[in-house]
C-alpha cells in the first residue's frame, strides 16, 4: 500500500478559494497571495494528488474544478469550517466565556446548593462545561485541587496547610435529627450537647479529623456513642426516623421535605463554615469567578431558609463576595 499523501493546508484553502470564484487572480486577492502564488500552491497540489484538479481553458473563459477538484474543495471547505470555529472557541476561552470549570463538592453542597447554582451558571456561561467531581471526604478534594485536577472545589474550613485560596460561602449550624417518637423529639429549642450523654448516635463516616463530630462538638468521649457512620445522608436520617440512633449532622444534610424526623438545632456548638476553595498560583478563568459569585448568592439564600425553619437560626454568613 502506498503511502498516504497530506495535502498542505494552504492549497486547500487556494483550491476552495478558485472553486468558489472561477478566478485564480480573485482566490490569491482573497488570500492575500499573488496569482503566480496561487498558481504554484495548485500546482503543486495536483503533483501531490497525482490528479488534475482544476481546467485551465486559457483566454477570457474562467477557470473551473475538475470532479477531483471538486471533491477535494468539499473537504477543504469543511476544514476551514473548523477552523474558524477553533478561532471562535479559542477567542472565546481567552474572553472566558467558554472552557471548562472542573468543580468538587460533596453531597450536602451536591443536594442543597449546587442544583440552583448550575441553573443560574448555565443561563449566564452556556459554552462552559462543569465538571463533577464528587468525594465525601474534603481533604481529598483539596489534594486534587492541589494536584491541578480541579479548578474550584466546595471545603469545609479551616483550609490546611497548602497552596490554597478561598472564600466563605455558609454558616452550616449542627443540628440532631430524631424520629416522632424519639425522646429528643418531644422538646423545644436547641438540643444542648450534654443531652445526648449515654444517646446512640449515627453521623458521618470518612473525612478530615477536624471535622469528626466528636471533635466538632468537643466531646471526643462521644466517639464510643457512634453506633453507625455513613456517607450517605439519606442512610444517616433514615436510620434516625427508624429510632436506631439520633443522627448528629449539619442543617445541610437534612432534608427539609421529610415529615418523619424532628431538626433541633444544637446549642453551643459553633456552625461549620462552607467555603470554596482553589489554587492561589493557578489561572482561573472568568468564569470560574463567576461560579463563585453565584455559589454566594445561593448560599445566602439558603442561610436565608435554614434561620426559617431552626428556632435558633444560624449566623449570618461571614463571606464577602469576590471582586
Amino acid at each position: 500500500m502506498s503511502a498516504i499523501t497530506v495535502p498542505d493546508l494552504r492549497q486547500l484553502l487556494t483550491l476552495a478559494a478558485i472553486g468558489r470564484y472561477c478566478s485564480f487572480s480573485r482566490a490569491a486577492e482573497e488570500l492575500g497571495y499573488t496569482q503566480s502564488a496561487a498558481s504554484q500552491q495548485i500546482r503543486r497540489l495536483e503533483h501531490a494528488m497525482g490528479q488534475q484538479l482544476v481546467e485551465r481553458p486559457g483566454g477570457p473563459r474562467p477557470v473551473r474544478l475538475t470532479a477531483a477538484g471538486e471533491i477535494l474543495a468539499r473537504h477543504a471547505d469543511a476544514i476551514a469550517a473548523r477552523l474558524d470555529s477553533a478561532r471562535s472557541d479559542l477567542a472565546a476561552l481567552a474572553e472566558g466565556i467558554a472552557g471548562t470549570v472542573r468543580v468538587g463538592c460533596y453531597q450536602s453542597v451536591g443536594v442543597r446548593i449546587l442544583p440552583r447554582l448550575l441553573r443560574s451558571f448555565r443561563a449566564s456561561w452556556p459554552r462552559v462545561d462543569v465538571q463533577l467531581t464528587e468525594i465525601e471526604d474534603d481533604g481529598e478534594l483539596l489534594a486534587a485541587l492541589e494536584r491541578g485536577q480541579l479548578d474550584l472545589s466546595f471545603i469545609v474550613y479551616p483550609l490546611p496547610a497548602g497552596p490554597f485560596a478561598g472564600v466563605e460561602l455558609l454558616a452550616d449550624p449542627y443540628v440532631v435529627a430524631v424520629g416522632a417518637d424519639a425522646e429528643l423529639a418531644s422538646g423545644t429549642g436547641p438540643v444542648h450537647v450534654g443531652e445526648l450523654s449515654g444517646v446512640p448516635l449515627i453521623t458521618y463516616a470518612h473525612m478530615r479529623p477536624v471535622h469528626a463530630i466528636e471533635n466538632r462538638l468537643g466531646r471526643p468521649d462521644l466517639a464510643d456513642q457512634v453506633i453507625f457512620r455513613s456517607n450517605d445522608n439519606g442512610t444517616i436520617l433514615g436510620l434516625a426516623a427508624e429510632g436506631v440512633g439520633v443522627a448528629v449532622a449539619s442543617w445541610l444534610s437534612m432534608d427539609p421535605h421529610r415529615t418523619d424526623l424532628r431538626v433541633r438545632p444544637l446549642a453551643g456548638v459553633p456552625p461549620r463554615m462552607v467555603g470554596l476553595a482553589w489554587h492561589r498560583d493557578r489561572y482561573r478563568i472568568a468564569a470560574a469567578g463567576a461560579f463563585v459569585r453565584l455559589a454566594q448568592t445561593e448560599s445566602l439564600r439558603e442561610h436565608r431558609a435554614a434561620a426559617a425553619v431552626l428556632t435558633a437560626g444560624p449566623a449570618a454568613p461571614t463571606g464577602t463576595p469576590e471582586r
